[in-house]
C-alpha cells in the first residue's frame, strides 16, 4: 500500500508538471523549481505518513513541514518560494476536483525585503557603449544589442529570440515574444534603429546558418548568440567604462523603467512595455523614483 500511495503521488506530480508546461507555459526552469518544491514535502510526509492521501493534508502538516524546513535554515526567499510551489500544486488538485480545499492557502508567507535594483544613468549608458571597439566585426552588433535592450526594455532572452520580420519599422514598434509566449508590441526609437541599421551591414557579411535567418543578433558563425556571452560583454565594457556598479543585461531593463518613471510616463504603459503580468512587480519602480526624488531634495534643497 505504501509503495502505491507514493506512485499516485508521483503521477499526481507528473500531471501538474504537464498542467505548468502546456497550459502555464511556465520555463523549464520554474518547472523544475516547482517540482523539486513538490518533491521536498513528499520527501517529509510519505516517510511519516505512508498512506497519507491528497486530501489528508491539512494546514497544520504544511505548517509542520515548514518548522522542520526551518531547522535547515532555509532562507526567507527560500520559504517563500516553496510555499508559492505548494500553494500552485495543491491548487491544481483542487482545479481537478481531487481536493475541495487548498491546505496551503492559508499559509502565512514570510514578508520579502525588498531590494531595489541597480540602475545606470543615460550617461553610464553612453559611457558603456562608447568602449566597445567598432572596427572589430562585433563592434556595431554589441552597441547594437546594448542599445535594443536599453530603449526597448528587454530581458536577455527576448533580445537574444529577437527577429528581423518582428521588427516593424515604419510604424516604430518592435514585437516581443516574452514569459509564457505572451506576445507585446514594444515601441523602438530612431536611435536603436539607427544602431541596427550600422549592424545589419556586418549581419550581412556572414554565413547565416539556415535555422537562424531570421534571428537579429548572431554571432560569427551565424548562429543565435548565448545568454553567457552577452553577459560576460557587457561585464567587459562595463569595465572598460570604470564603472563599480553591479550590471547585468538586466540592469539596463531596470534603467529603461527607471527613467520613463522619473520622466512621467503612466505605470500602467510602462507594465506594459515590460511585460509584466501583474502591476505590483512594475510598482517597485515607485520605489525607486522615490528614491531619486529623496536624493534630490537632500542634494539641492537648502534645508537638508
Amino acid at each position: 500500500m505504501e509503495k502505491n500511495t507514493e506512485i499516485q503521488w508521483n503521477r499526481l506530480l507528473e500531471r501538474f508538471t504537464a498542467h505548468l508546461r502546456l497550459e502555464k507555459s511556465l520555463s523549464p526552469a520554474s518547472i523544475e523549481a516547482y517540482r523539486r518544491d513538490v518533491s521536498r514535502f513528499l520527501q517529509y510526509i510519505l516517510p511519516a505518513y505512508p498512506d497519507i492521501k491528497p486530501w489528508d493534508v491539512t494546514l497544520q502538516l504544511l505548517e509542520l513541514f515548514f518548522k522542520e524546513m526551518n531547522k535547515n535554515v532555509i532562507s526567507i526567499r527560500t520559504q517563500a518560494r516553496m510555499i508559492s510551489g505548494l500553494r500552485g500544486f495543491f491548487g491544481f488538485l483542487q482545479m481537478e476536483k481531487i481536493i475541495p480545499d487548498n491546505p496551503a492557502t492559508l499559509l502565512e508567507t514570510p514578508r520579502l525585503g525588498r531590494k531595489l535594483p541597480e540602475t545606470l544613468s543615460v550617461e553610464e549608458i553612453d559611457l558603456i557603449e562608447n568602449q566597445i571597439d567598432l572596427s572589430r566585426p562585433d563592434g556595431h552588433r554589441n552597441r547594437a544589442l546594448i542599445e535594443v535592450m536599453y530603449s526597448c526594455g528587454l530581458r536577455v532572452s527576448e533580445v537574444i529570440n529577437l527577429r528581423i520580420s518582428n521588427i516593424f519599422r515604419e510604424e516604430g514598434f518592435v514585437r516581443i515574444l516574452g514569459k509564457g509566449n505572451k506576445e507585446r508590441m514594444v515601441p523602438i526609437n530612431k536611435k536603436a534603429m539607427n544602431e541596427i541599421d550600422l549592424y545589419l551591414y556586418d549581419r550581412n557579411q556572414l554565413n547565416i546558418h539556415p535555422d537562424y535567418t531570421d534571428i537579429l543578433f548572431l554571432n560569427r558563425f551565424g548562429k543565435k548568440l548565448s545568454r553567457v556571452y552577452i553577459f560576460k560583454m557587457i561585464k567587459e565594457q562595463v569595465q572598460k567604462a570604470g564603472i563599480k556598479k553591479t550590471v547585468s543585461p538586466h540592469t539596463f531593463r531596470h534603467s529603461f523603467a527607471t527613467h520613463l518613471m522619473e520622466g512621467g510616463a503612466d505605470l500602467r504603459a510602462i507594465q506594459e512595455m515590460l511585460g509584466h503580468e501583474s502591476i505590483q512587480t512594475t510598482e517597485i519602480y515607485t520605489h525607486l523614483d522615490k528614491e531619486y526624488l529623496r536624493s534630490m531634495i537632500l542634494e539641492y534643497h537648502p534645508r537638508s
